[in-house]
């Protein structure tokens, strides 16, 4: 049975490869500068970390208020905003504070923010304000925190990733109750 990949080795004669030496080269050294762009994986702290748990909660706070400048002091000077499968990815505290400013000026203030755990790291359910009253679930936001400051956030708006959380799709006015 052949395989549904096809496999090459240094043995495979050259002019029967779909590939050139310079083309493997180049991917060869652009995925070496990708992983040198992940940064140190033992500066990733656990959710459960109080430091982690302050950090995410002045970043609730923040988004909660619509404070820009505020959540803004609470990212890594490189910090990436991501909303996959939307082709938006931003770097920077300054480009990530732009798009919370657009971000607040299209929905307003008076968010609610739910403090979660997906997948092992801090994560938070974004309730928007909803123009009859209450909230409404916006978006799952899951954050690498790294030496004090949110690094990363992947941003999910699929209802699909949703219902793995058992969230409530809306919560009326004035029933929001957050634990900390």
């Amino acid at each position: 049975m052949r395989p549904a990949v096809p496999v090459y080795c240094l043995c495979t004669p050259a002019e029967d490869r779909p590939f050139s030496v310079a083309a493997v080269n180049s991917a060869l050294q652009r995925a070496r500068a990708a992983l040198a762009d992940v940064g140190d994986a033992g500066a990733v702290t656990e959710p459960d970390d109080p430091e982690v748990r302050a950090v995410i909660q002045r970043y609730m706070q923040a988004f909660e208020a619509a404070d820009v400048p505020a959540l803004v002091r609470r990212l890594a000077d490189d910090a990436v905003l991501e909303m996959p499968p939307v082709p938006l990815w931003y770097r920077g505290s300054r480009d990530y504070g732009r798009f919370m400013e657009w971000v607040f000026t299209m929905r307003g203030g008076g968010w609610c923010m739910r403090e979660l755990t997906a997948n092992g790291q801090p994560a938070v359910a974004a309730y928007a304000p909803q123009p009859g009253g209450g909230h409404g679930l916006h978006t799952l936001q899951v954050f690498t925190v790294a030496d004090g400051h949110i690094a990363h956030n992947v941003v999910f708006a699929d209802p699909r990733v949703f219902d793995g959380f058992k969230l409530p799709r809306e919560i009326p006015a004035g029933e929001f109750r957050r634990e900390r």
